[in-house]
């Protein structure tokens, strides 16, 4: 029987899968992905990626103001997130975060949006979904202020960054998103910042239609290519990839208890 998994992170609503839902979504079944969270990044697309979730069983959803589109618009207002979270297939917020790579010049409004994005997920009780890029003091500094604030649940999706971002998340209780970049053999500093990690703190992502694993790299990632990045770095942990694919996956249900046991 193949083992299920999770995609904990993709979108969906990129045109790069445009009329191919139906035969995307077979895919990740054949694979093993029983269940995948589709991110909004913006919240003109809500209702489209809202859509999704609805058609299809498998799929559930989250939304935010992406760190480099956070500039683009007044910052979201919180009542606007925490509007979305009423529906029961609404499980996380975010993505939002901190890019200093391509957006340094927007670094106020950035750390401005993440706290109303903090904020929505103490008050919703649903995770919150980080990108982090460029910008580990930063957002070590915010993290840690907001959670002795009140406290809030986390990942930080498609980690890629350094040991101290890393032990940081860790130490208030968050948890580590493995993307397909962890399968890339140059990897080698991010595997070993990722095997320092308990793996009850590991969740599973594509971020399709980006950072496809090998032998994909470089061409279009989707949710059925979850179980190429987990069978890459199961052995980091001393697992095989059954056993990787239940704990990530009884991992992901400890944190987005909406999507638990669907």
């Amino acid at each position: 029987m193949t083992p299920q998994i999770v995609d904990s992170h993709t979108h969906l609503d990129f045109p790069d899968f445009d009329g191919e839902h139906d035969a995307l979504i077979a895919r990740a079944r054949a694979a093993g992905v029983t269940r995948m969270v589709t991110i909004c990044t913006r919240l003109d697309r809500e209702p489209l990626v809202r859509a999704l979730a609805e058609t299809y069983p498998e799929v559930f959803y989250a939304a935010g103001i992406h760190p480099m589109r956070a500039a683009e618009q007044p910052v979201v207002a919180l009542a606007d997130l925490t509007r979305l979270a009423a529906h029961p297939k609404f499980v996380g917020i975010g993505e939002t975060g901190l890019d200093y790579h391509y957006t340094p010049d927007s670094a106020g409004v950035q750390q401005e949006s993440l706290r109303v994005h903090i904020e929505a997920a103490r008050q919703t009780g649903l995770p919150l979904i980080i990108h982090a890029r460029a910008a580990d003091d930063d957002m070590a500094r915010i993290l840690t202020e907001e959670h002795r604030a009140g406290a809030f649940g986390c990942v930080m999706h498609c980690f890629s960054s350094g040991p101290e971002l890393a032990r940081a998340a860790l130490d208030l209780g968050f948890y580590l998103s493995v993307s397909g970049i962890a399968a890339f053999p140059k990897s080698t500093e991010l595997r070993a910042i990722f095997a320092a990690a308990p793996v009850e703190r590991i969740l599973v992502e594509t971020d399709a239609p980006y950072l496809a694993p090998p032998p994909h790299r470089g061409r279009r990632n989707e949710p059925a290519y979850t179980a190429l990045t987990a069978q890459a770095v199961a052995g980091l942990w001393g697992l095989d990839y059954p056993a990787f694919a239940r704990q990530t996956s009884a991992n992901f249900d400890r944190l987005f208890t909406r999507a638990r046991g669907a």
